[in-house]
């Protein structure tokens, strides 16, 4: 590997203006910063990750704390983080949370996410912290405050951080009205399971939002409407054939609460005999991959943008160029596909 000083003499620079260039210092000229990192490249010198951590007391690493590993969702939001972060020159370092709301946690996952607050978090191996939907109970908020190092959050409101969060209440307002314009009255829900409440109480939110439209338009809702299931195409699936199967009940829509329920849904109306969307209309929430696939009409609320966005805004911290601490609202879209139609007439 080529030595600093050949780089140094390459660039036209001394030594310590390599090390700051390479480092991202602010003091160093872009077009001097960019002369250092062409002569770099092509001598093929790499700063050592080590010797630059002694040297500038960054470890350019950023932390990504998430909830669920298993989930296409936050999948997609580190997906887009890891790529902005790597884009501007920082490893990943991943840290699983388990929730700490409805669910009863067991005491080995208690303990580790004790362990993440008061022992990996201040180790200082990472230069900043994004926490992804999650709920911090007053301990959690001040370990993450007694780091010194920037935190950003996204999925929710976490007092005293920057945050970026959607707007659960008009997302799924958007969703119902879709289908009371589409001339649908007998709307149904299906919701997150009321142990499982997750993501900043995200499924009461969304049952609040479809609650007010159909309030809106004059519209008694009713409680038989509205089934629970764990956020799963299997949840989905079985809370449909629930729900199609209840002789109380006859909607011509589902609004699900996410867009893999809303798959179940669909595949559970065919296995019925059910057409979607000649006899059942079906809307969901997410923008997932195969939305597209099954003609799912969703509300996308791009995630891999969201984790770009919330990257940025740690990227921007550790520039110096941080805003206070505030909630700013994620974008979100009605994309209609072939799941949802008119009503039919009788």
């Amino acid at each position: 590997m080529a030595k600093i000083q050949k780089v140094a003499e390459l660039a036209g620079v001394s030594t310590a203006t390599v090390s700051r260039a390479l480092a991202g210092k602010s003091s160093v000229s872009p077009a001097t910063k960019a002369r250092v990192e062409a002569a770099a490249k092509e001598l093929g010198y790499v700063v050592s990750a080590s010797a630059s951590s002694l040297a500038s007391g960054r470890t350019r690493n950023v932390g990504v704390v998430l909830p669920y590993l298993d989930s296409w969702f936050f999948m997609a939001v580190l997906k887009g983080a890891q790529r902005t972060l790597a884009d501007a020159g920082y490893d990943v370092t991943l840290y699983h949370l388990a929730p700490a709301d409805g669910l009863e946690i067991d005491s080995e996952s208690a303990q580790r996410r004790s362990r993440l607050f008061d022992e990996f978090l201040r180790r200082q191996r990472v230069d900043a912290l994004i926490a992804v939907n999650l709920e911090l109970d007053d301990h959690e908020r001040t370990a993450l405050g007694d780091l010194s190092r920037p935190v950003v959050g996204l999925g929710g409101p976490l007092p005293g951080l920057h945050t970026l969060s959607l707007d659960d209440m008009g997302v799924a307002r958007l969703a119902t009205d879709h289908l009371l314009a589409l001339g649908h009255r007998h709307i149904a829900h299906i919701t997150g399971d009321p142990d499982f409440e997750r993501d900043f109480q995200m499924p009461a939110t969304r049952r609040a939002g479809y609650d007010a439209s159909l309030a809106a338009a004059g519209i008694e809702p009713d409680p038989l409407l509205v089934r629970h299931a764990n956020f799963t195409i299997e949840g989905g699936y079985e809370a449909t054939l629930q729900l199609l199967g209840d002789p109380r009940v006859h909607p011509t829509a589902i609004f699900a609460a996410s867009d893999e329920m809303a798959i179940g849904a669909m595949l559970a109306a065919r296995d019925l005999g059910r057409s979607v969307p000649g006899d059942l209309s079906i809307v969901g929430i997410d923008g997932h991959d195969l939305a597209d696939f099954f003609g799912l009409t969703t509300i996308d609320q791009f995630p891999e943008v969201q984790g770009q966005q919330v990257a940025q805004l740690v990227v921007d911290e550790l520039a110096g160029q941080g805003q206070d601490a505030v909630d700013e609202d994620l974008p979100y879209e009605l994309v209609v596909r072939r799941s949802t139609s008119r009503l039919r007439e009788a």
